[in-house]
């Protein structure tokens, strides 16, 4: 059987080049799979040893048998700031289905929403087919703060994060109920909502987050995220039904001016981070490690920084004084993370924006 490490489309030779790397579990390789990408935003693995890559400009790309396709039917998508063609899913029933579901800032009016939807992709793998927006979000001026990543649950239900929309710690938007932006959202499969908390708009799991870049499931099916604070505040949150994550009414961070956010660090009502950075990371992507290929990594965390230039390992078993202890993992290749999946046969893909590449990171035989 082929592995998708052979599925490597060409490059242009001395772009990039394969390094190793120094960490807590020895040295690893990078290599990189694919290059030539303008702003890649996610990555997801298709059961039949091919991958989709998102770039947030708008265009789904399709590689198999070394080469790259577009892939047409995608959604119009508001590319503008930090808002274009966002998250890919590939569900656990894709072989029957063939449905991949998208994040994507729309472009609603003047403005633009949070959005998610569903297609089918074709057997050739070019096109998505009656591709439809099962979400979307009220619309905001400005291209901030969209979130958004998609993770599908154990129960096949599918969680959305949404950003605040830069409505700043002066604006309210993300602890109120009523609205869909700084909040997790949980569908079923048909777009309908899966989550009924008294006295907030069905759907909504959670209230108070600041810009969720990135979730995941836990190996226990526990959903993880982490999010943008604004001057430091970065957080780990796992999401609960009904719960109340705090912005901006509690932050570990300061407002860019340098002044004080909401009423301090902690409120009772209002949950705490599993983690937190101070100062801010900018972490993008999360991926909790199956330890398929390096057993001591089981069970972590991993995730991207978007202003530092590393990919972030946490690990729950052992705490540390703002949560749990943290490597670092730092190489040429780890410019502006924006997304970190493991690969089905245990290796540690992630996108570099800086590089506007693909990489696969594996110990060093």
């Amino acid at each position: 059987m082929r592995s998708l490490l052979s599925l490597v489309l060409a490059f242009v030779p001395g772009s990039v080049q394969a390094a190793t790397v120094e960490t807590s579990a020895g040295t690893f390789m990078i290599q990189p799979v694919i290059s030539g990408l303008a702003e890649p935003w996610a990555i997801g693995f298709l059961p039949e040893e091919s991958f989709l890559i998102t770039e947030r400009g708008g265009r789904l790309l399709h590689v198999a048998d070394g080469r790259a396709q577009e892939v047409a039917g995608v959604p119009e998508v508001m590319a503008e700031g930090q808002g274009g063609l966002l998250d890919v899913l590939v569900p656990a029933d894709f072989a029957q289905t063939r449905e991949i579901w998208l994040s994507f800032a729309a472009p609603v009016g003047s403005g633009g929403a949070t959005a998610a939807g569903v297609g089918r992709l074709s057997p050739d793998g070019q096109r998505l087919e009656d591709f439809r927006t099962l979400f979307l979000g009220e619309p905001y001026r400005g291209g901030r703060h969209f979130g958004s990543r998609l993770v599908e649950m154990p129960d096949g239900s599918i969680a959305l994060t949404t950003g605040d929309r830069g409505t700043g710690p002066q604006g309210m938007q993300a602890q109120d109920p009523g609205l869909s932006a700084g909040k997790v959202i949980l569908l079923s499969r048909d777009g309908k909502p899966a989550v009924a908390v008294e006295g907030w708009t069905a759907g909504i799991l959670s209230i108070g987050h600041r810009n969720i870049q990135g979730a995941a499931l836990d190996l226990e099916g526990r959903l993880l995220t982490v999010e943008h604070g604004a001057q430091g505040g970065d957080e780990l949150n796992a999401p609960e039904a009904g719960k109340n994550y705090g912005w901006p009414v509690i932050s570990y961070g300061v407002n860019y001016n340098g002044a004080a956010i909401g009423e301090g660090q902690a409120k009772a009502g209002m949950e705490q981070p599993l983690h937190y950075w101070d100062p801010s990371i900018a972490p993008s992507g999360l991926m909790v490690y199956s330890g398929r290929l390096v057993p001591e990594w089981k069970g972590d965390i991993f995730f991207g920084s978007l202003n530092s230039d590393f990919l972030g390992r946490l690990d729950p078993d052992t705490p540390a004084g703002t949560g749990f202890a943290e490597e670092r993992i730092a190489a040429p290749e780890t410019g502006r993370v924006r997304d970190v999946v493991e690969a089905p046969d245990g290796s540690i893909w992630f996108l570099s924006v800086h590089d506007g590449a693909a990489y696969r990171m594996a110990p060093a035989e």
